[in-house]
């Protein structure tokens, strides 16, 4: 039997910019995404998204809060995930020193310029598909 995993993904903006990296050795290889990854067991949503943004990027964040919910069905992959957005803030946002097995290229993208391909649970988030919880303009407003 399987079930949903639950993946985290940490939403920094810096002067109406998001940070994407593109996503290397994992599922989704190629697609632009935000900083992100499974929860561990026993680990809170808020420390996976410092967590997360520390070992993909190098970045020190802080305040993470939860602006919403995607329900992400990777259907050819066969894959399942619940991902809980956080919108964190970062104050030394120009210091990226991103994981060369985990990020293949990184940068700051008006939200009306985003690159192309997204990963699945960005564009759900942005598309407003399978949003269970909250908005992608919550994290313009937050």
């Amino acid at each position: 039997m399987q079930f949903p995993k639950i993946g985290v993904a940490a939403i920094i903006l810096a002067e109406k910019r998001l940070l994407l990296i593109r996503r290397r050795g994992a599922h989704g290889e190629g697609t632009w995404a935000v900083p992100g990854g499974h929860l561990d067991f026993g680990e809170s949503p808020e420390s996976c998204a410092i967590r997360e943004v520390r070992e993909e990027v190098g970045l020190a964040v802080t305040d993470p809060r939860c602006i919403a919910l995607t329900n992400d069905i990777f259907a050819a992959e066969d894959k399942h995930y619940i991902t809980i957005w956080m919108r964190v803030e970062c104050a030394e946002a120009s210091s990226i020193i991103p994981a060369v097995d985990e990020v293949s290229e990184w940068g700051w993208f008006a939200l009306d310029a985003l690159p192309t391909p997204l990963f699945l649970p960005l564009g759900n988030l942005l598309n407003g598909r399978d949003v269970v919880f909250g908005s992608a303009v919550d994290f313009l407003i937050s």
